[in-house]
């Protein structure tokens, strides 16, 4: 597959460009297997609605179409389990958990590399974070009967913005 380049200009990135050198939605590391896409986390309903609302140019259309967004305001009724279960950017910032090519974080670094783009360091970071929040799943199984989606929504809706499926726990 010849690399195809994409080049970003929205409110956070200006002339950012990045390689695909993957087929969108193939060849992931092994180590990293999500149970959720960025298509379906956006239709879910995840980060209340306010993230990328301004960058639609630079992923497939058909992620947008049932896309729960809200261009004006983060809504917590736009998240799946109703509640606000996010930590500001600036917080994000601070404990260094922000990569300087995806300055929106873990989330927009699975969206690109969804659609292909590996950068090796980088996806070995994420990948870890990853894997990490299986503690919050195992404190699900232990603390909730299964499937009790209104035991500890906050932890389900964090658990969903790492396209891990915490409905189905």
């Amino acid at each position: 597959m010849p690399n195809k380049i994409i080049t970003v200009s929205d409110l956070m990135q200006k002339n950012y460009s990045y390689a695909l050198s993957e087929p969108s939605g193939k060849n992931f590391d092994p180590k990293f297997k999500p149970e959720l896409t960025p298509k379906q986390m956006l239709e879910i309903g995840i980060f209340g609605g306010k993230y990328m609302t301004d960058c639609k140019k630079e992923f497939p259309k058909s992620w947008f179409k049932k896309a729960k967004l809200c261009h004006e305001k983060h809504d917590p009724n736009l998240n799946f389990f109703k509640v606000n279960a996010s930590q500001p950017l600036s917080v994000w910032k601070k404990k260094g958990w922000i990569y300087k090519e995806d300055p929106r974080g873990w989330f927009q670094w699975y969206c690109r590399y969804y659609m292909g783009r590996r950068i090796i360091n980088e996806d070995n970071r994420q990948i870890k974070r990853w894997r990490a929040i299986k503690r919050h799943i195992a404190q699900l199984k232990n603390n909730c009967k299964s499937k009790d989606l209104l035991c500890r929504a906050k932890q389900r809706q964090a658990v969903l913005h790492w396209a891990y499926d915490s409905r189905q726990i």
